[in-house]
Parts: structure tokens; sequence; C-alpha cells
């Protein structure tokens, strides 16, 4: 049976490329540092300690090969890990390659300098809450402010029907707003942040309205506290941790088994102003990713809704429930 060779190449071609970008140690290497984050060329470049240009075709390589994906943040272009698609061409090898990428083991020196890409990250997100603590609430509302997406959250988290003596950890609370909601719903709510100021501003609002069942926690909610909740939120907080990938992996420990963690978050955008507006080190997330990471975590995704704004935003609030006697994932 003779075929038409000219229909076969474009499918010889796909699977050349896809080997082709696999058949090299530091293009491997670049697809494991990619796994749980996203990174600019020339974070990358630093990160494995190579030119720029160099880095620059490795990454059009990978790219050729749809192994990674780019979004645009400001000025600045993103690269992160592709999905495989198993429906298509290449998507089970794809998916095998990234099972196998998994399981390597980055050099002490890489990871060194992730971490340290990663704490500049974080110096910048914690500088500009200090510089900017009496206009916090008018530059959250820039993009999106609670009054914009609490009717929403309030109706994923009323659907919940948490019993009365359930418990609620909000981390990083901001101005304090949402407090009263969850002094409504919950027997206990325990409010954590990093900043002196913004524990400030959440703590007048307990005050002002007497929220006698609110405990406010100048802490790392990362870091060593015992504090374990039925529910536990973060709204617009993703987006100001360097590696929001391990963040959501240690907050979910924070989840009692059969509980909730719901995230409010923006849709991945293109919004680069909104890094200096508002201190955002990520513009946005992609569902999936958000999904997969909560899973990595030990987490179940459930319910989602999305927000549409008038100013082109898109805000996306997840339900991510952790099972009865579930173990974490490290």
């Amino acid at each position: 049976m003779n075929l038409d060779a000219h229909t076969l190449t474009p499918q010889s071609d796909t699977l050349a490329a896809l080997c082709k970008a696999s058949g090299d140690e530091l293009r491997l290497n670049v697809l494991r540092a990619l796994a749980n984050d996203s990174f600019g060329v020339l974070e990358l470049a630093q990160i494995f300690d190579v030119g720029q240009s160099g880095m620059s075709h490795h990454l059009k390589v990978l790219a050729q090969a749809e192994l990674v994906a780019t979004r645009r943040e400001g000025n600045a272009i993103f690269y992160r890990r592709a999905l495989p698609d198993s429906q298509r061409l290449g998507g089970r090898l794809h998916s095998a390659l990234l099972e196998e990428v998994d399981g390597l083991q980055l050099a002490t020196d890489i990871q060194a300098r992730i971490a340290q890409v990663q704490q500049r990250r974080a110096a910048t997100s914690q500088d500009f809450f200090l510089r900017v603590e009496e206009k916090f609430r008018a530059q959250q509302d820039l993009i999106a402010g609670l009054p914009q997406y609490r009717e929403s959250l309030l109706a994923l988290l009323d659907k919940l029907h948490f019993g009365p003596g359930a418990t609620a950890l909000e981390v990083g609370p901001g101005d304090g707003g949402f407090l009263p909601d969850l002094a409504l719903r919950f027997a206990q709510v325990t409010a954590m942040d990093n900043s002196p100021t913004m524990l400030e501003l959440a703590r007048q609002v307990c005050e002002r309205e007497c929220l006698g069942n609110v405990n406010l926690q100048l802490a790392d909610a990362l870091g060593a506290t015992d504090v374990e909740a039925d529910c536990v939120v973060l709204n617009m907080v993703l987006h100001h941790f360097s590696d929001p990938a391990l963040a959501l992996r240690q907050l979910a420990t924070r989840v009692k088994a059969g509980g909730s963690l719901l995230v409010t978050e923006l849709c991945s955008h293109d919004q680069g102003w909104a890094r200096e507006a508002c201190g955002d080190l990520w513009l946005g997330f992609e569902q999936d990713d958000l999904a997969r990471w909560a899973t990595a975590a030990g987490l179940i995704p459930e319910d989602s809704l999305y927000v549409g704004l008038r100013n082109g935003f898109q805000i996306q609030v997840r339900h991510f429930r952790r099972a009865t006697g579930n173990t974490q994932h490290r």
C-alpha cells in the first residue's frame, strides 16, 4: 500500500520537534524548573547561568515543540510549561516526558538561584505594601475590590453549609473588609498577615464592627504556625507570593480534613501596570494552573464562579476541598 509521503511530513515534523526539544539536558532542566512556576528569559538565564541569547534559543526550540507556553506580563514574556493534550499527535509522549522530567533533581546551585529570583519577587511585593499603606483600598480598586466579588464569594461560601462550631482562617485579610462576613458565619475566625500595616487596618475594622470572635495574628502563613481551620480563605492574595504553587501546597495544610479552601483571584491578563500600581507579582492565573496546583497539594477541585468586570478583567472564585482523612502531598 502506497502512502503519500507528503501527508506524513507534518506528523513526522511534530514528533521530530518534540524529540529534538527533549534531547538536550539544559532544556530538560528548564522544563523541570517550570514545573510549579513561570519565569522570564532573563530569570531563566540567571538560574541556569547562560547568556540571554542562548536561553532564548532553547526556549524557542521548546516553544516550537509546544512544550512551553508564553504569556506577556507588561514588557516581559514569561514562560510556563504547556499542558499535554492526549488527543493530539504527540500528546502521550508529551505527558510521559513531563512525568519523567518531574523525577529529575535540579543541581543545588540551580535551586539556590531559583530561590534568589523568588526572594527578589517577594521583596518587591513587600516594598510595595510598605510604600502605599494609606492608599491600599484605592489601589486595589483599580482592578478588583472586594465589592466586585463579595456576593459571588458569599454565594459559594454559603453553599458549603459549615456546622455551628466551624472555624475560618483568612490569609492576608488586607484592610479587613471581608472579616465581618466571616465572623457572621463561623464560630471563630483567625486573620493572619505578615504586614503590621495591613493588620492594623484589619484591627480597626474588628473594633468598629465589634467582632469579638476574630483573632488577629501577625505571622507568616507559610511559616511555623499550627493554625488550622475548616475554611481557609485567600482573597486576591496568591498573586503576591513569589512561588504560588508552593504557597498553595503549604496553605492546603491549614485546611482541616473535610474542610475547604476558597481562592479568589484574577484570571490571567496582560495589564503590566498592575505590577507598579498594585504590587502584583503575577498578572492573574490560568484556571487550569490553579486546579493542577491544588490537586498536587492534595485538594479536590469543586465549584468555580467567574465574575466579569467592566474594566475588562475577570475574577475566578474557586472552591477546593480536602477529603476526609486525606493526607497532604509533600
